[in-house]
């Protein structure tokens, strides 16, 4: 009885004093945090948790500012919930770039996003030394997003006859996929007969974005044309990984997906050696060993470089692209050689996949990015993408050729990770 008593008195004290707070929080804030607040003091009473996590969600501004030598590592996320768990990772501008082409031709700045951070520095390097050189010829060889339905019937007889028919109306399938949006456009139809499956591998032109949900959106409806013109064929998939979408394989080296695009560049020895710290006839013989030969070893399918991921990583996240799509992007290839005592450097990717309008396109750095790399002004259809492309392609040549060059020098990679990183460490205690 003593110990009933006890609580009861326990119990009336602690409801005046939190009757208390709801009066004061009445006075100062609105009725909302009121209820709130006695709704946390009744549940700390009863011994439960407070409930403000499930009453309110704050929202916030995320920003984050280092310094890393002469730049800013830059980060900034607005209104998110504050359930939300936010990843800040350090960005910061590297050039400029001397870039020639017919896509554009001048000299810009890129952000990179990374915790790989001493990839700031490298790019550097490889951006002063083309640029000294006279700059980067970047060219789009083709381009087109690709989405592969899967289609199948009884028979191959079945499929064959099928496909011949469909082949035969290749307008109607354009007439199809142009009436699911404004900026996507059917180019090209590949198929692959594999016993009674049907793959047709779809390419299209989908304008400044990246095309992922527009190929998909055309795609469907093709499906559902085709599976109501020819009966004998059933639906399977709107996508058979002959895309291949964020997947290693063949089909995108030979056929494209994205952006095709090539940059070549021509240093003089001198250059090599003073920036470099290496020879041309160092870089060319690296390149044979490690990225043709070492990739043949591996069993690599249609890459031979060191890191192209690494700047296609930085790059995608500054810039609001689909990260996942580095797995067939870093399939690209390095040809290199030497000129009369001078360096010719190109970098070919045929899988490049980025965008400037479309989902993550919208978040305010990412938005402030793409304005500064000029890939915001109201252009032609496609040509910001084109664009942006490029300047992507550029930048991968340049960490790539950076890091060869270093691969050159015994125990120099290593001596300039532990560098930089602990002087970024040092900065940041």
């Amino acid at each position: 009885e003593n110990d009933g008593s006890f609580i009861i008195i326990f119990l009336k004290k602690g409801l005046r004093f939190h009757l208390k707070s709801v009066t004061l929080f009445l006075s100062f804030s609105s009725y909302f945090l009121a209820l709130r607040a006695f709704f946390n003091s009744l549940s700390r009473i009863l011994g439960h948790k407070p409930l403000k996590n499930f009453i309110c969600k704050k929202t916030q501004l995320c920003y984050t500012s280092a310094t890393l030598g002469d730049a800013t590592v830059l980060g900034k996320m607005k209104k998110f919930n504050e359930s939300s768990n936010i990843m800040s990772i350090p960005m910061e501008w590297v050039g400029p770039i001397k870039i020639i082409g017919n896509t554009l031709s001048e000299e810009v700045t890129v952000p990179l996003a990374t915790f790989e951070t001493p990839l700031f520095r490298s790019t550097y390097r490889g951006a002063k030394v083309t640029t000294l050189a006279g700059g980067i010829q970047v060219s789009l060889v083709s381009e087109g997003m690709t989405r592969s339905i899967l289609l199948e019937a009884a028979t191959v007889k079945e499929v064959l006859s099928s496909l011949h028919q469909i082949q035969e109306r290749f307008d109607d399938l354009k007439a199809i996929v142009a009436q699911t949006g404004r900026f996507v456009r059917l180019v090209e139809m590949t198929p692959q007969v594999v016993g009674n499956l049907l793959y047709l591998r779809l390419k299209m032109e989908t304008g400044d974005a990246s095309g992922h949900n527009m190929v998909t959106k055309a795609a469907d409806a093709l499906c559902q044309w085709i599976c109501n013109e020819y009966n004998q064929l059933k639906y399977v998939s709107v996508s058979g990984n002959v895309c291949a979408d964020k997947k290693v394989s063949a089909v995108n080296g030979l056929l494209g997906r994205g952006k095709y695009v090539v940059a070549d560049c021509l240093i003089p020895g001198r250059l090599c050696q003073r920036i470099l710290k290496t020879s041309p006839e160092d870089i060319v013989q690296l390149n044979i060993k490690k990225n043709l030969m070492g990739s043949i070893v591996a069993g690599g399918v249609r890459t031979a470089n060191a890191h192209f991921a690494n700047l296609l990583l930085a790059f995608y996240l500054a810039t609001g692209q689909d990260a996942a799509n580095i797995v067939e992007g870093s399939q690209g290839m390095v040809h290199c050689e030497v000129r009369g005592g001078d360096l010719y450097f190109s970098v070919t990717l045929p899988n490049l996949i980025v965008g400037t309008v479309g989902n993550g396109k919208h978040l305010p750095l990412v938005q402030e990015n793409l304005e500064k790399l000029g890939c915001l002004i109201e252009r032609e259809v496609g040509e910001n993408a084109r664009r942006l492309a490029c300047i992507c392609a550029s930048s991968v040549l340049c960490a790539e050729l950076s890091l060869l060059a270093a691969q050159t020098n015994q125990g120099q990679l290593m001596e300039s990770h532990l560098r930089i990183e602990r002087q970024e460490q040092r900065q940041v205690s």
